[in-house]
């Protein structure tokens, strides 16, 4: 391998010692090892995570895991992409570096500390949430100086005095990491713990209450026994309360993206599924669908699945106006689990209503199912869509299946 330059493309080459060993890409936050040589910090990371514990260059061990930042070669780094940016080259950042363990214990010992003023408390509590919503780095670290264990303390401890702010800040950092299942089961075994959780729903900070519905997400997800999880679905006013934060006016991503989680991991407790659908549930998740990313419409079309598998939940999707139209028009839009989940809620609804059927084929369900049984979906979407064109039989306009151009060499047999 050339000691000078290697070509990129033709216009731009890379110096070799940008370069980092493991992964051959043009460094952005190069890190030196116990045996000086120099690496991406992420694949250094990454190389030492899969449990190697030798240098990959000179595989002498690593006797020591500590990795320097290389200030010197980054900003070399950095001059070399300024001179290349007319080839297109971006300047990559100066990379933010990882808390400080001796910084985190001092923190979580200031916002611990009954003795320390509270002003000083809530500060440190702050500044935790600052470091833990910088980088993953920084909440493995915040994580391994047992802080879960000490913020659940704090968030929990008199909670019903005039110790909020404190609680609220504590909440606000716990929702950025995933609770064990014994913590998850600390939170979800005293009544007085979910009472409060639901009561934060209706904060008047918005901030406030998606915390705390992203705590009660988070316990029901890490809780496996469904009589917990069953008694904190049927907490009053905990539907009412995640219903208000997809409704919230303003679109709030953060807020879209947790209320969605909470009402999903709520509705696979069947029992109380009714509970959502008294709470406005499913005017919330047809308003809102658009509105969701990727990863969250999918969510939200599993939790109108979910709905729309008890009967109180079907009548009240199938009388809202705008949900036969978007869940046809979803289909084979967004992913193959958005469509198998949407095409599973036509599925009932049609099962269900007449009137939805025929709503569904003036929208275009034929040519949306035909397509999707053709298509490289999931086994289980063609599945319902088989099902659904069968139920579907009787309302498809005289012909439509034979007259087809689109459909002329088909391998889909009409029912």
């Amino acid at each position: 391998m050339p000691a000078s330059l290697e070509p990129l493309d033709i216009e731009v080459q890379i110096p070799y010692h940008f370069r980092c060993p493991i992964s051959l890409e043009l460094m952005s936050d190069p890190v030196t090892v116990c045996t000086g040589q120099t690496y991406d910090r992420s694949s250094i990371e990454s190389w030492v995570a899969t449990g190697n514990t030798t240098c990959p260059v000179t595989r002498v061990p690593l006797t020591d895991f500590t990795l320097i930042p290389n200030h010197t070669l980054r900003r070399l780094i950095q001059d070399w992409c300024v001179a290349n940016r007319s080839f297109g080259i971006e300047r990559i950042p100066t990379p933010k570096q990882p808390a400080d363990p001796v910084l985190v214990r001092n923190l979580l010992n200031k916002a611990s500390s009954g003795s320390c003023p509270y002003s000083v408390r809530v500060a440190a509590l702050r500044r935790l949430r600052g470091l833990a919503r910088d980088s993953d780095k920084n909440r493995s670290v915040i994580a391994a100086n047992n802080a879960r264990e000490i913020l659940l303390s704090i968030a929990f401890n008199d909670f019903g005095s005039e110790s909020s702010e404190l609680n609220h800040e504590s909440l606000a950092v716990l929702s950025m990491f995933t609770l064990s299942e014994p913590e998850c089961v600390f939170v979800a075994s005293d009544s007085d713990r979910i009472g409060y959780l639901v009561t934060l729903l209706f904060h008047s900070s918005i901030d406030v209450r998606v915390n705390s519905a992203a705590m009660i997400e988070t316990v029901v997800v890490g809780i496996r026994s469904p009589e917990i999880r069953a008694q904190i679905s049927s907490a009053d006013g905990v539907f009412e309360g995640i219903v208000g934060i997809l409704n919230y006016p303003l679109v709030y991503q953060r807020a879209l993206k947790i209320g969605i989680k909470a009402l999903f991991a709520l509705c696979l407790v069947k029992q109380h599924r009714h509970k959502a659908v008294a709470a406005g549930a499913v005017e919330a998740l047809i308003d809102r669908l658009a509105e969701f990313e990727k990863c969250e419409s999918e969510r939200a079309l599993a939790t109108v699945e979910l709905l729309c598998r008890i009967p109180s939940g079907c009548a009240a999707f199938e009388s809202h106006a705008l949900t036969v139209p978007l869940l046809v028009k979803i289909i084979l839009k967004i992913s193959d689990r958005a469509t198998e989940y949407a095409a599973g809620a036509l599925l009932s609804l049609c099962s269900a209503s007449e009137r939805a059927q025929h709503d569904a084929v003036a929208a275009g369900v034929l040519t949306q199912l035909l397509l999707l049984v053709q298509s490289h979906c999931t086994e289980r979407a063609k599945r319902k869509a088989q099902m659904l064109l069968k139920l579907l039989r009787d309302s498809w306009p005289h012909g439509s299946v034979a007259k087809s151009d689109d459909f002329a060499g088909s391998d889909v047999v009409p029912f």
